[in-house]
C-alpha cells in the first residue's frame, strides 16, 4: 500500500509538504503542489480523511442548526451547504430544534459541541443573550444564514427581507390594489426565526410611501406552512370584507392562502391576487407570483466563508467574493458586514389588477 512518505519521496519534499498540499492549503506553492498531485497521481496515493483529521487536531465536521428541518427555505439550504461541505472534505452534523425549547438547550447552552465539530452554522436561528454566551465559550469559527441576530465576530448571508417585501406590496400597489392584507409569522412561537418582523416592516412602509395607514384587521399571523396561511386567510375573511389581495410572507402561507380563497369561492387573481416570497418549487406550477430569493446560493456561499478560516479549499465561484471577518477586538470590530444577495420580482398569474366594482 503506497504511504505519504513514498508520495513525499517521488516529488521530493517532505511528508508535511504533501499532507498541506493535498489538503489544498494555501501556504505551498503552486509549482510545489502540481509536483506533489503528480506523485500521489502516479503512485495512486488516496489519503485517509480520518487520518489527515485526527494529524491536524481536527473533526473535519461542521454543525450546522436549523428551526425546523421540514420547511422548504431550510431543506433547500441544508441541502447546499452539505453539498458544498461535501466537495471540501468535510461532514455536516445536523441539529433540528423542531419547535423544542430543550433542544435549543442541549445544542446551543451547552458543550454539546466541544470537539465534536470544527465549526457552526445557525440558520435563521434567534439566539438569546445565554446562546450568545454559551457560543462564545465554545470558542469556534460561525456563520449565520437569514439571521436577525448579530453574533461577533461572524460573519452573515441573507436577503434583504424588508426590501423584499417592499417589492412584492408595491408591485400590489402598481396594480391599482388598496386593500392590501399581509398573513405572516406566529409571534408566540418560541423558536419562530425573526424573519417575518422584517417583511411586516417592509409591508407597512410600502403602504405608507403609497399614502395608505396600514389596517391592524388586514393583519394576521399565524405559522409559515400551507396549513398556517389556510388558517389566517380564513380568519381574514372571517373579519369582515376581503382584502382584493394578500402578501404573504412566504410562498407555503400563500398556497394556503389560494387553497383557503378557493374554498371560500373567491377566484386568484380576479377576486384576490395573491403574491409570496421564495420562488418554491411549486410556485411556478401554481402560477404564484412571488419575490424570489436564492436559498441555495445562500447556503453554498455561506458554506465556503465557514470554511475558509479552517484553511479548506475553494470549490465554487467565490473567489474575490467573501469578506473577511473584523477582528472582535479591533476598533469598530464585531461581525463582518453582512453579505446580502438579491432578490427579484416574479410574477406569474396569481396577481393581477383589482376588479372593478
Amino acid at each position: 500500500m503506497t504511504r505519504i512518505d513514498d508520495v513525499a519521496r517521488l516529488a521530493g519534499v517532505s511528508t508535511a509538504t504533501v499532507s498541506r498540499a493535498l489538503r489544498g492549503l494555501p501556504t505551498v506553492s503552486a509549482a510545489t503542489r502540481r509536483r506533489v498531485l503528480a506523485a500521489a497521481e502516479q503512485l495512486e496515493y488516496a489519503v485517509s480523511p480520518s487520518a489527515s483529521r485526527l494529524a491536524g487536531g481536527r473533526t473535519g465536521t461542521v454543525a450546522v442548526v436549523v428551526p425546523r428541518i421540514t420547511r422548504w427555505f431550510f431543506g433547500i439550504v441544508v441541502e447546499a451547504v452539505e453539498d458544498h461541505l461535501h466537495q471540501a472534505g468535510y461532514d455536516l452534523l445536523l441539529h433540528n430544534l423542531g419547535g423544542r425549547e430543550q433542544i435549543r438547550q442541549r445544542v446551543l447552552r451547552t458543550a454539546n459541541l466541544h470537539k465534536r465539530v470544527d465549526a457552526i452554522m445557525l440558520v435563521a436561528t434567534p439566539l438569546r443573550p445565554a446562546d450568545l454566551t454559551a457560543l462564545a465559550t465554545l470558542d469556534l469559527p460561525g456563520i449565520t444564514i437569514s439571521s436577525g441576530t448579530v453574533v461577533p465576530g461572524w460573519p452573515c448571508v441573507r436577503i434583504d427581507d424588508v426590501a423584499a417585501a417592499r417589492t412584492a406590496t408595491r408591485h400590489l400597489l402598481d396594480l391599482g390594489h388598496r386593500r392590501i392584507a399581509h398573513i405572516s409569522g406566529d409571534p408566540d412561537d418560541e423558536l419562530a426565526f425573526t424573519t417575518h418582523l422584517d417583511r411586516r416592516r417592509g409591508y407597512r412602509e410600502a403602504l405608507r410611501s403609497a399614502g395608505l395607514r396600514p389596517d391592524p384587521s388586514l393583519d394576521v399571523e399565524s405559522q409559515f406552512t400551507i396549513d398556517g396561511g389556510t388558517r389566517a386567510t380564513v380568519e381574514l375573511l372571517a373579519r369582515g370584507e376581503p382584502p382584493t389581495a394578500i402578501f404573504a410572507a412566504c410562498d407555503e402561507m400563500a398556497m394556503g392562502a389560494m387553497t383557503a380563497l378557493r374554498d371560500a369561492g373567491l377566484r386568484v387573481p380576479q377576486d384576490v391576487s395573491v403574491i409570496g416570497v421564495d420562488d418554491h418549487d411549486l410556485a411556478g406550477v401554481l402560477g404564484l407570483s412571488t419575490i424570489a430569493q436564492p436559498a441555495a446560493e445562500q447556503g453554498r456561499l455561506a458554506a465556503q466563508l465557514l470554511l475558509d478560516p479552517l484553511g479548506a479549499r475553494h470549490v465554487g465561484p467565490y473567489a474575490g467574493r467573501i469578506p473577511e471577518p473584523r477582528d472582535p477586538a479591533a476598533p469598530g470590530g464585531g461581525s463582518a458586514e453582512p453579505v446580502i444577495l438579491p432578490t427579484r420580482l416574479v410574477v406569474r398569474d396569481s396577481t393581477a389588477p383589482p376588479r372593478a366594482h
